[in-house]
């Protein structure tokens, strides 16, 4: 039996796409597999660890548990959406400054679950920072540079408006 398939129209870091696709593939399957943006990980592909956080219509979303097809008509933003060119965006910039990355492999999720966090609340406290991390998972840094580092991007975009 063939797979239905679905047209999808949607924006992917600011620019419009418009493809068929397999029915029941993920959200993280069409960033990674079709669209070769690698920031987005695998981690757990249960919803767990927040390696494949992206941004969906302003709000951090686990790429692994969508279907590609949620996405139709929705605004997406993936790690490789963050800066401008060679330019880091402001919350990467904190995070190199407070060293707030070890290995690497969670940074992309959480940097997308902060700019969720930021857009939504331009001077968070600690607890907030920390609740909106919580879906992330780091095995390396101890969170306490990303804490600072997320404080310190808060601070570095309330500066720049």
């Amino acid at each position: 039996m063939k797979k239905k398939g679905y047209h999808l129209r949607f924006r992917l870091n600011g620019e419009e796409n418009s493809l068929d696709i397999e029915a029941g593939i993920s959200a993280l399957e069409l960033i990674r597999d079709i669209f070769e943006l690698k920031g987005t990980k695998e981690g757990c592909g249960i919803g767990e660890c927040g390696a494949c956080t992206v941004v969906v219509d302003g709000k951090a979303v686990n790429a692994c548990l969508m279907f590609a097809a949620q996405l139709d008509g929705r605004d997406v933003l993936t790690v490789e959406g963050l800066g401008i060119g060679d330019r880091l965006h402001p919350i990467q910039q904190s995070f190199v400054e407070r060293h707030a990355v070890q290995c690497g492999f969670c940074t992309p999720g959480i940097l997308m679950s902060t700019h969720a966090l930021l857009a939504e609340n331009a001077n968070p406290n600690r607890a907030e920072i920390v609740k909106a991390v919580a879906g992330n998972l780091c095995r390396c840094t101890g969170y306490q540079n990303i804490i600072g580092a997320i404080d310190a991007a808060a601070h570095r975009l309330s500066k720049e408006k």
